[in-house]
């Protein structure tokens, strides 16, 4: 079939190109479409004022009035298509750097972006944080991007699986109001992101879940430098996702308007109807450099350049309109002029604009609003029952949270009782390779509690898109020793979306990961490193070390407003020595408040997880000796107890740090370097670290009893510490 702009355009669906009767130019000046003339030139216009827009950016930037631009030019045709079959606000959107004729399409303002890019306090999309073009808009359900652009792929998945989730569990308060039956996630990326695992492991669940997603990919040959051949085998993502099941795929000219129009319409009605996600690709051109950084002459020859140059979106659709009587040249020209005294009174507003004070520096790292270690999060024990261990206590805590708040959904690897629900009946159920989440799938349904592919950033990053739609996931990774895949989720989205949004955004989630050694696991399921995350801005860390604090820890982290990660220890799960009376189901325990678990005047061990046991029985052994050691459990690693470290510092004057951790970069050094820069006068002997020796955990009970902080060596260190 031909369109009205003369070029051959086709539809793919399930890689199997077909042909569809649809009106050319000589029938309809909209190619067949339900657009009018005068949608026609709204979508001229949108196209020229983001095209200009990129002009005015780089003119600026030249001028040194801004500090970084990156276009969208050659994408213009396909966005606004996009922005006019999608509804904003009503459709949620994730779009990246290249998307501005889309957002601008959508409502965004050229005065918004040009605040972006002058880094202004009023920058709507982060408050000056964030580089521009990393588009947001909460009232337009447009979601603050990073650069990091195949991230956000698997953010709407799971914006995509909260809808479907407000949909079904009726239990939730206001669940109307939150979602709509036939809203479309949106999500775009680049030719160059399609090589990520993280795209990947976005088709492969929103196909398993037949979710309401729209990718859209815009291909404009390169990544950068590199050619899209060089990128995708045979150069056609199109074909190689043609295969999913339930996938609408359509191939496109993208630098065509009707085409891509008559494309996205058909691919945004087969997700409405809710047959499935939909795939775009859109073949477009980058008649700019990569950024204003890059230079495509060092790559791209001339004839290449030219050919491109004889595809730009405005270009043609200015023909277009000329050939279908829509526009003459005096109209044309007028548009123009319009847009360039738009984007000019804009440009004079924004470079007028403040910046943010630099006393907001360290604002939005945290919610403003719930902070989980204030006093609100400090709640009396009502113990009841038993003694039971910590995975008893964990689990009930889930319970009983899970029945008194609908929105909160578990899901990992192997978390629920049984995916094939007939098995339900005859068999016990797994809950977990630790039996955590036992019974949950039973009592809460398939809906809130579900196993997940085995792809921890999928797990990650579906549970940031919940989460920004204000449901509440307790995600599980299996063993920490595999998180390393969703290290980019945690460190880049998770912990930074707050910050980058300007508070716009959040993603307040639980993130329960079994972690530590003494189990005989070798170098896969026996290691430690919270000291890592500890450098992740954003994160909450809680470590209990016993049954009664995790219910406390795991209820709080729960109940608070920001990103936690909560690290059980595996060889604490069924301790005798740890277990206690379930505390009771409003029982919380504030981030940052240490717990003395014995008290002494001659050395005070600070200590966590693990190693809390082994230094009340070595402080027990120096009690022998007449050494009297106190012994402090921080509980959280961030916000830890400064003021707690601090009283006993100078009560005592002597400190050892003990961490099952690595020595070297373990936590254990920020500690004692900060008692060392603010309590140096206290100190009356050096600060020691005891941790585990700078080698992966072995499997050899042997070896790991090396590697691993014993008794004897905490032991060891309170006597030399007390007798320097």
């Amino acid at each position: 079939m031909y369109n009205s702009i003369g070029m051959k355009a086709s539809t793919v669906v399930n890689g199997r190109e077909a042909t569809a009767a649809t009106p050319s130019s000589d029938t309809s000046a909209s190619g067949g479409t339900d657009l009018g003339e005068a949608d026609l030139l709204r979508a001229y216009r949108c196209m020229l004022l983001s095209r200009k827009l990129d002009d005015k950016e780089i003119k600026l930037k030249d001028q040194s009035k801004t500090y970084f631009q990156i276009s969208g030019a050659g994408h213009e045709a396909v966005l606004v298509a996009a922005g006019m079959v999608l509804k904003a606000g009503y459709d949620w959107f994730f779009p990246y750097y290249r998307d501005r004729a889309l957002c601008l399409q959508l409502g965004m303002t050229p005065l918004d972006m040009l605040l972006a890019s002058v880094g202004a306090k009023d920058d709507p999309s982060s408050g000056g944080r964030q580089m521009p073009s990393h588009w947001g808009a909460r009232a337009l359900n447009i979601v603050s991007g990073s650069s990091a652009t195949g991230m956000k792929v698997l953010h709407a998945v799971g914006a995509a699986e909260a809808g479907v989730i407000y949909d079904r569990v009726r239990a939730i308060p206001d669940r109307d109001a939150r979602h709509h039956d036939d809203e479309v996630v949106y999500v775009s990326l680049g030719d160059g992101t399609t090589s990520e695992g993280e795209f990947w492991e976005a088709i492969n669940a929103a196909c398993l879940k037949r979710l309401p997603v729209l990718f859209l990919v815009e291909d404009n040959g390169y990544a950068i430098s590199v050619p899209v051949e060089a990128q995708t085998p045979g150069g056609d993502i199109s074909r190689l996702v043609g295969s999913f099941p339930g996938l609408h795929v359509e191939s496109v000219d993208g630098t065509d308007f009707i085409a891509s129009y008559q494309a996205l319409h058909a691919a945004a009605a087969y997700v409405r109807s809710r047959q499935g996600p939909a795939f775009v690709h859109a073949r477009v051109t980058r008649p700019y450099s990569h950024s204003h950084s890059d230079d495509e002459k060092l790559y791209k020859t001339p004839a290449e350049r030219e050919r491109e140059a004889a595809r730009d979106p405005i270009k043609r659709f200015e023909d277009f309109l000329r050939t279908n009587h829509i526009a003459t040249d005096a109209g044309l020209a007028a548009t123009l002029a319009e847009v360039d005294a738009e984007i000019n009174d804009a440009v004079h507003t924004a470079l007028q604009a403040p910046k943010p004070g630099r006393e907001t520096a360290a604002l939005w790292v945290y919610s403003p609003d719930v902070n989980p270690a204030s006093d609100a999060f400090d709640t009396p024990a009502r113990p009841e029952g038993k003694p039971d261990s910590m995975v008893a206590a964990i689990n009930r805590t889930l319970k009983d949270e899970m029945a008194r708040n609908p929105r909160i959904v578990v899901f990992g690897e192997d978390v629920a009782d049984a995916t094939r629900k007939e098995a339900l009946g005859v068999v016990p159920g797994k809950g977990g390779v630790f039996k955590l989440t036992h019974g949950l799938q039973r009592l809460f349904g398939d809906d809130r509690v579900f196993n997940s592919p085995l792809a921890e950033a999928a797990i990650i990053g579906r549970a940031i898109g919940m989460a920004v739609r204000d449901l509440k996931p307790v995600v599980e990774i299996q063993f920490f020793d595999y998180i390393w895949p969703a290290m980019m989720q945690l460190r880049d989205e998770m912990s930074m979306l707050r910050y980058r949004s300007g508070n716009n955004f959040s993603c307040p989630m639980v993130v329960r990961v079994p972690i530590g050694g003494y189990v005989k696991g070798g170098p896969y399921h026996s290691q430690s490193g919270e000291s890592i995350f500890a450098h992740c801005p954003g994160i909450r860390i809680a470590f209990p070390s016993n049954a009664a604090d995790a219910a406390g820890l795991l209820r709080t982290a729960i109940r608070c407003d920001d990103p936690v990660m909560f690290l059980e220890h595996k060889h604490l799960y069924r301790q005798t020595y740890n277990k206690s009376e379930y505390p009771g189901n409003d029982f919380m325990i504030p981030f940052g408040k240490a717990n003395l678990r014995r008290d002494g005047s001659d050395v005070v061990v600070i200590t966590w997880g693990a190693l809390v046991q082994r230094s009340l029985v070595a402080a027990h052994q120096a009690e022998k000796d007449g050494i009297s050691a106190a012994v402090l459990d921080l509980r959280t690693i961030a916000p830890y107890d400064w003021e707690t470290i601090a009283a006993l510092v100078a009560r005592t004057n002597r400190v050892i740090v003990a961490h099952e951790d690595q020595l070297t970069c373990g936590f254990g050094a920020e500690i004692a370097a900060r008692i060392a820069g603010d309590l140096f006068e206290h100190l009356d002997a050096p600060i020691r670290r005891v941790g585990a020796l700078d080698t992966p955990v072995a499997y050899c009970p042997d070896l790991e009893d090396v590697i691993l902080p014993q008794p004897a060596d905490i032991l060891k260190a309170i006597q030399e510490t007390a007798r320097y």
